[in-house]
């Protein structure tokens, strides 16, 4: 067990250099989630009028909503580094090492797992300038952290799991494509659950993404429902165990098949 973690941060290294040696593209991935937080911040700040959304400043409640959707939209996208290393044939000569494969798969996730750390944390920075309140404080912030990471690891293994499997960019484009809107639409994203259609609430239940906003909304909240932190949490925690358990299985498959 040592063995395949240190092998694993070893794998986790090679590709956080990647993250380390291009910082423009740290600056890049941070664009889309700051046009979610103030142009959407400031197009809908009147809606909180309506009711349900547990705040008088609508940027309060968007900044779990939009750390959330950034760990989601990021990770889907694991795969196309899987699909690199494939046809590089870096992920073959990696075959003929004593590596192990769990380590092999899993060094995307966590080095995924680590970025979306660090955008989550300058998210809810950036939230802070611009006039967000957090009452639950530094606690708060970091169950919002750890949820986006929970929720990244399930999206960012399913997205291997998916790539070894289908092994085609074009696949993965379509299928990322048909569901980051519907997922991030059915949840509490933008809009108080007390505002949604009934038929999408009881969806949103379903939603894994939207067990990681409950859970850094309520965490960040002045009287946090450490119950419900703990329920979303745990689900999240339960599935990303079954992620990377999937991942690792269809790696197997693509191992036998070269």
């Amino acid at each position: 067990m040592s063995m395949a973690v240190s092998q694993t941060w070893y794998m986790t290294q090679r590709q956080l250099m990647v993250f380390v040696r291009q910082p423009a593209y740290a600056i890049i991935t941070l664009v889309q989630p700051v046009i979610w937080l103030f142009l959407f911040g400031s197009l809908f700040r009147k809606v909180v009028e309506l009711g349900g959304f547990g705040t008088t400043s609508y940027l309060d409640y968007l900044v779990p909503g939009v750390v959330v959707m950034s760990a989601l939209s990021s990770n889907m996208w694991a795969a196309m580094t899987t699909l690199d290393e494939i046809q590089r044939g870096t992920l073959n000569r990696f075959l003929t090492t004593p590596v192990s494969r769990a380590a092999l798969m899993n060094g995307n996730v966590v080095n995924n797992g680590l970025v979306t750390a660090f955008q989550s944390v300058v998210i809810v920075l950036l939230g802070l300038l611009g006039g967000a309140d957090y009452p639950g404080g530094i606690a708060g912030i970091a169950v919002l952290v750890l949820a986006s990471v929970l929720l990244g690891t399930v999206f960012g293994a399913l997205s291997n799991a998916l790539g070894m499997l289908v092994r085609e960019r074009e696949s993965i484009i379509g299928i990322n494509t048909f569901l980051l809107l519907p997922l991030t639409f059915l949840s509490s994203a933008f809009m108080a659950p007390a505002q949604m259609p009934s038929w999408m609430r009881h969806v949103a239940d379903f939603n894994p993404l939207n067990w990681a906003m409950v859970a850094g909304r309520s965490a960040l909240s002045a009287d946090p429902d450490w119950g419900v932190v703990l329920g979303r949490g745990g689900a999240l925690l339960g599935l990303a165990v079954v992620a990377v358990w999937l991942s690792i299985r269809t790696f197997r498959s693509y191992q036998r098949s070269v």
